[in-house]
């Protein structure tokens, strides 16, 4: 029993890395609710374990009486002086009472005991190890799934990274070696629980500190932030030193550092760009790759008016506008995208307008209207100072006198503007 109950120490050691001193105590505590349904309520009841030997004792202060009526509070006189010699009636002794057998009943509540203990030894250290990890990055292997969970080995304890948690696109196979960001360590009823994930945006953040030493201690520093994760991070820098290039720092020699974010990151793209306090600049920053021809801001609705031409449109709103909505959590306003209008739309609307003007001054239908639009007569006044030939050889469908009576509304209306 005592080599069993020393490789246990050692086991718990080893393994579970939890220390002999707090071992042996909870193990202690647990024997002694053992032998409290073994032995009964003696007085000063009390158990030990040799942390050399493993040797388990039970030990008690007994009243020495003449004749033993209450075996769990007293020792008889003769007994009392084999231990002690002095010992006289009435006086307390402490006696061993380590019983042969704790029985079937001793021995489960032993059990319950030092699985409570052991929970408890483990909880304690969990949130000593881990409440300082918060919000850093820790290496781990998939162990399994629980559901659409991701149960990570993080060496003598587990991370859980919930499916909430997971990069849409990415997939785990057990054995593979990740890194996860610790988002909290919770002490739920089951023990604590170390949540990790690899979707947060300061997933991303931890990253380019490891990577970058000027992000690390803060030369360069991260303004502002937008991540959707498995798709695209936005990111804007800046540096208070103007010797610094605190893009180029971040990119690294032909892209090294930026590379190597990228590849933990799988098919995540990167945007690196230089932060501004002037909106419309960042803005022009933030919506790259896109080329953007014009801005324009409305101060008071906090809104971005972005204008783009036909090829670069798509690439502005990004997939399902997520580069304009990254865009737009990069500078705290509301970005529209506008597409540029070809030099067919701008003469077509231009068109459509003067006609609806001619229509309406020379009291004709639009189809004719139309015609004398596109004849280049581009206003009432343009008519009325043209000849009735010109008019006539540009209107042939009409006859002599409807385009007379044409050009004398058009000079009615010159005289009445």
């Amino acid at each position: 029993m005592n080599q069993e109950v020393l490789a246990i120490i050692e086991y718990m050691a080893r393994e579970k890395g939890i220390h002999r001193e707090a071992f042996l105590e909870a193990m202690q505590s647990a024997l002694l609710a053992a032998a409290r349904k073994s032995i009964g309520p003696a007085r000063d009841l009390r158990v030990e374990i040799h942390p050399k030997t493993g040797k388990i004792t039970a030990r008690a202060n007994l009243e020495v009486v003449e004749k033993v009526v209450d075996p769990r509070g007293q020792v008889s006189l003769k007994r009392a002086r084999e231990i002690d010699p002095s010992a006289q009636l009435g006086q307390l002794i402490d006696v061993e009472v380590t019983p042969k057998d704790f029985g079937r009943i001793a021995a489960q509540v032993f059990k319950q005991s030092i699985n409570q203990a052991l929970r408890s030894i483990e909880r304690e250290m969990v949130l000593a190890e881990f409440k300082d990890r918060v919000d850093h990055i820790v290496m781990g292997t998939v162990r399994r799934f629980d559901r659409s969970d991701v149960i990570i080995d993080l060496g003598r304890y587990e991370g859980v990274m919930p499916a909430r948690e997971r990069v849409p696109g990415e997939e785990y196979v057990v054995g593979d070696r990740i890194r996860a960001y610790v988002l909290a360590v919770e002490n739920t009823p089951h023990g604590p629980q170390i949540l990790l994930s690899r979707s947060h945006p300061n997933f991303v953040r931890r990253l380019l500190e490891l990577e970058v030493s000027e992000v690390a201690d803060h030369t360069v520093e991260i303004k502002a932030m937008a991540r959707e994760p498995g798709f695209r991070t936005k990111i804007a820098v800046w540096s208070a030193n103007p010797k610094i290039d605190p893009v180029g720092a971040c990119v690294g020699v032909r892209g090294a550092r930026v590379k190597n974010i990228v590849r933990e990151l799988h098919i995540e793209k990167i945007d690196l760009f230089r932060w501004s306090s002037d909106i419309a600049e960042l803005a022009v920053e933030a919506l790259k790759p896109a080329r953007i021809k014009s801005v324009e801001l409305d101060e008071a609705g906090k809104r971005v008016k972005v204008v783009v031409d036909e090829e670069n449109y798509s690439i502005a709103l990004g997939r399902k506008g997520k580069n304009a909505w990254l865009a737009g959590k990069i500078t705290g306003w509301e970005i529209d995208v506008v597409r540029e209008q070809s030099a067919e739309e701008n003469f077509a609307q231009k068109l459509a307008r003067a006609t609806e003007e001619m229509a309406t001054a020379l009291s004709v239908d639009q189809s004719t209207a139309e015609q004398i639009v596109r004849a280049g007569f581009l206003s009432p006044a343009a008519v009325a100072e043209s000849e009735e030939t010109d008019l006539a050889s540009v209107l042939p469908e009409l006859d002599l006198a409807t385009v007379k009576k044409l050009r004398e509304n058009a000079r009615l209306c010159a005289k009445a503007s």
